[in-house]
């Protein structure tokens, strides 16, 4: 008499559904990251502690050569405060972010924060984090 079980149960496991789960969410993450600063110059940013999580609709740049950009579009330094009021008008609590590269002169960024002051505009300056 023969009295072993008829259902034989595998002892190997499949991989398959693991490494397709694995490069869907490499190709969102891909996908995704440019997203992250989308008005943003490739600058080379001064280091220090501290997060920000304000959302900005405009951001200021301003490179070593003294040249001023708005959400990545040049402009002169006179007509920075225009093109400000521009971007931001009808907004609730306007924002905008300044990206200076390191070896700016102290006295561009600190002109753009005046004009931010006079208008009052919530300033937020970025920099990379240590």
């Amino acid at each position: 008499m023969n009295l072993r079980g008829r259902n034989k149960v595998s002892a190997t496991f499949s991989m398959s559904s693991m490494t397709d789960i694995v490069f869907l969410l490499l190709v969102f993450f891909l996908l995704t990251s440019p997203a992250i600063t989308p008005n943003a110059l490739d600058l080379l940013l001064p280091q220090a502690k501290g997060k920000s999580t304000n959302q900005q609709k405009a951001s200021v740049s301003i490179t070593k050569d003294g040249a001023f950009y708005l959400n990545k579009e040049r402009v002169t330094k006179g007509g920075l405060a225009k093109a400000l009021d521009e971007v931001l008008s009808g907004q609730q609590k306007p924002a905008v972010m300044l990206r200076a590269e390191q070896g700016v002169p102290i006295e561009e960024v600190v002109y753009v924060m005046d004009l931010a002051n006079q208008r009052s505009y919530q300033l937020v300056l970025a920099v990379n984090p240590k």
